[in-house]
């Protein structure tokens, strides 16, 4: 069978085929019904399937479509696992298939409503359920909190701290560090020695000490009984490599289903292979040009030789046509990624013709990028492109400093991807480590922080209840009998009567945050500004939790899939119904704009000179281009500063450096962009120059001083 050949699914009737299944081009409709005539309700005689979806290709659509018709060809529900990397990619890749699924269904008249998909959700989410199944042949307490990455970091602190490291004479990587250094040898799998070569050169003298910090640090995890992100995919990853324990849970699954498999680590591809290692049963979904998540220990090369790893190799069905784009935008794109060193061979294509090719703009210098992008910004607005449809993709954050200051002046609202998450406000945390604390006694790094709530109580006074509380087997009824310092005897009793209430089993699960609220409220306005504002974010955590079933289940996926929002850096409320993206590159993977303006497209920012060492980094920061270019509907700016001021280094004074064009964009591609210089803006002859001399003197320092007479 050719690879544009649409096989028929068995069973599926005429009307069924002519509906839903219509709206698919040829390669989508491949692959939703690869194996269907080979026994889809059973694991199915096809071969692996890796489904490369181009950029804006409708990879959800086709992944969605592919789980309906596994339903519909008998596949159970309940022996479907589908692995995301958001929870919210999860759950509407479940709502899709649904939607399809009961589509389907009446159109060909059957009655009844199809089952559900129980296992999908994040990697994490899914090690997560299935570690508690199987703690006992792990070694794990069932009863397992997990950390988030703040926690993580101040537990690692606290070892960094009692190891000495924190007091060396020469400069030891801050908690942050270590922990990004721990984190990246284990997804990446790799020694602690290649990890500091390749990602942390400056750390590579202290090798030793973070072998003994990090191992210190596990010890403290598993005396807690607390796991981190790492342990959830590392315990499972151990799961897979005991053939038993693999087969029992590769047998709970038919079929296994992977989004942005390109974004994988060495844990997740490992565990994938040890689920289903014939591959039959195993669709993956990715595309390698948008692999740009090294830093995170992803890894390209899981996708690229995801075909090879079995017998038969694994079938490849490519996704080339684009439902974003214009083509002159595709051509530009294409380009790029065409002169890649490996890569699985596609071409993006549209049915969205357009003469307007994609715009190389060379300007002066960084002051004249930001004249040049507002101007754009504001003509496109004009034109009645709003400008929440427009957006400012950036390297690296600091990358648009120059342009929000111009954006305040001429009073353009903007929103910039990034900042303080929910879980890390601390009166979040304050909260939610009263909870974990009561549903792990042993978690010390909760129990840490709770008890330093109360007035008088410091890191010495906190330790020695904690170790108390040890000598009492972590029963927390005894912290009644501590000794509490004088200035917390009137919070020490109703901290013990609230920990003792949220343990006790007859203590309904619903209702236990609004205990913590009550308790915590008068804490609340002593420890922190703004308290009123804060309180919002408590309140939201109440309704939160009522849609959880335990304690458990709330703790853990509010820790792995946090909400975004936060009161704890409150500012003015935006007034404004319209404003403009400025999101880093990494942040606006998966989103796309009707107009999109790439700045600093100079050698040393794309690439980045910090990732120029190796030809792998210098690979994935072209992908990293071409993920900016793809997120283009209409319009793509790509904009050339031919100077940069060296600002931040005083030494140089007012010194400038000439920057080449991005090396990803050599002169053999030109011919591909529309070609625009701009030169810094001056003003016209009879103008006022801000150099002029000015006879008008203001002493302002006067009458400020006559304010306050």
């Amino acid at each position: 069978m050719s690879e544009m050949a649409v096989p028929r699914a068995p069973g599926a009737s005429d009307a069924m085929s002519a509906g839903h299944l219509a709206q698919l081009n040829p390669a989508q409709r491949l692959a939703a019904l690869h194996g269907m005539g080979d026994g889809a309700g059973s694991e199915g005689r096809a071969p692996a399937l890796l489904v490369i979806a181009g950029a804006g290709s409708g990879k959800t659509n086709t992944l969605a479509h592919r789980v309906a018709h596994l339903i519909l060809e008998g596949a159970d529900p309940g022996r479907i696992l589908l692995l995301t990397f958001t929870r919210r990619a999860a759950l509407e890749m479940t709502r899709r298939a649904q939607r399809i699924l009961a589509g389907a269904r009446a159109v060909a008249g059957r009655d009844g409503e199809a089952g559900r998909i129980q296992w999908s959700g994040t990697f994490h989410g899914i090690a997560n359920r299935l570690l508690r199944s199987h703690a006992e042949s792990l070694g794990l307490d069932p009863a397992f909190t997990v950390l988030d990455r703040s926690d993580s970091a101040d537990l690692m602190n606290l070892r960094r701290g009692e190891l000495g490291l924190a007091k060396k004479s020469s400069r030891f990587p801050r908690k942050a560090t270590c922990l990004a250094i721990y984190s990246h040898s284990v997804n990446a799998q790799c020694a602690l020695e290649a990890t500091l070569e390749s990602a942390f050169p400056w750390c590579e003298a202290w090798a030793e000490e973070l072998k003994a910090l990090f191992r210190s640090y596990v010890a403290a995890k598993q005396a807690q009984n607390v796991l981190d992100y790492d342990d959830l995919l590392l315990y499972w990853y151990y799961m897979m490599a005991e053939p038993s324990l693999a087969r029992l849970v590769g047998e709970r699954f038919d079929h296994v289903l992977v989004d942005e498999y390109q974004d994988t680590n060495a844990l997740q591809a490992a565990i994938l292979l040890g689920l289903k290692p014939s591959g039959r049963g195993l669709t993956v979904v990715g595309d390698d040009a948008q692999s740009i998540y090294g830093f995170r220990a992803a890894s390209v090369r899981n996708i690229l030789d995801f075909p090879g790893q079995f017998d038969p190799p694994a079938r490849i069905v490519t996704l080339e046509q684009n439902y974003r784009s214009t083509q002159p935008v595709l051509d530009a794109c294409n380009a790029v990624i065409d002169l890649a060193e490996e890569r699985f061979s596609k071409r993006l294509f549209s049915s969205r013709a357009s003469k307007q090719k994609p715009i190389l703009a060379s300007v002066e210098d960084e002051n004249a990028q930001v004249e040049y992008v507002v101007e754009q910004i504001l003509e496109h607005r004009e034109a009645g492109i709003d400008l929440k449809r427009q957006a400012v993709l950036i390297r690296t954050s600091h990358h648009s400093d120059l342009l929000e200051l111009e954006l305040s002046r001429r009073n353009i609202p903007f929103v910039k991807f990034g900042g303080l998450k929910f879980l890390e406000a601390g009166h979040v945390k304050d909260m939610l480590s009263v909870l974990r604390w009561a549903e792990n006694p042993r978690d010390a790094v909760a129990a840490f922080r709770v008890l330093q709530i109360l007035p008088g109580v410091g890191p010495g006074h906190a330790q020695h209840a904690i170790d108390h509380l040890a000598r009492r087997r972590f029963e927390l009824s005894s912290l009644c009998d501590y000794r509490a310092p004088r200035a917390a005897l009137e919070d020490w009793q109703p901290l013990c009567g609230l920990l003792v209430s949220l343990r006790d089993r007859a203590t309904e699960w619903h209702g236990q945050v609004g205990l913590v609220r009550r308790w915590y409220g008068p804490h609340l306005e002593r420890l922190y500004d703004a308290a009123q504002v804060r309180a919002g974010d408590l309140e939201q955590l109440e309704q939160i939790s009522v849609a959880y079933p335990s304690r458990e289940r709330f703790l853990t996926e509010l820790t792995l899939d946090p909400p975004d929002v936060t009161g704890d850096e409150a500012g003015d409320p935006l007034l404004d119904e319209d404003f403009l993206i400025l999101s880093t590159i990494h942040s606006a993977k998966g989103q796309e704009w009707d107009v999109v303006y790439v700045l600093n497209a100079a050698d040393g920012c794309i690439p980045s000179d910090m990732s120029t060492g190796r030809s792998e980094q210098i690979e994935e920061e072209r992908r990293l281009l071409y993920v900016a270019m793809t997120r283009a509907r209409d319009h793509l700016h790509v904009i050339h500063p031919l100077r940069f001021f060296k600002r931040q280094q005083h030494r140089f004074g007012d010194a400038s450096v000439f920057t080449p064009r991005s090396r990803f964009i050599p002169d053999s591609l030109l011919d591909r962009f529309e070609r625009r210089a701009r030169g810094r803006s001056h003003p016209r002859d009879g103008e006022a120059r801000d150099s002029a001399p000015n006879r008008v003197r203001v002493d302002v320092g006067a009458q400020i001083r006559e304010m306050w007479r």
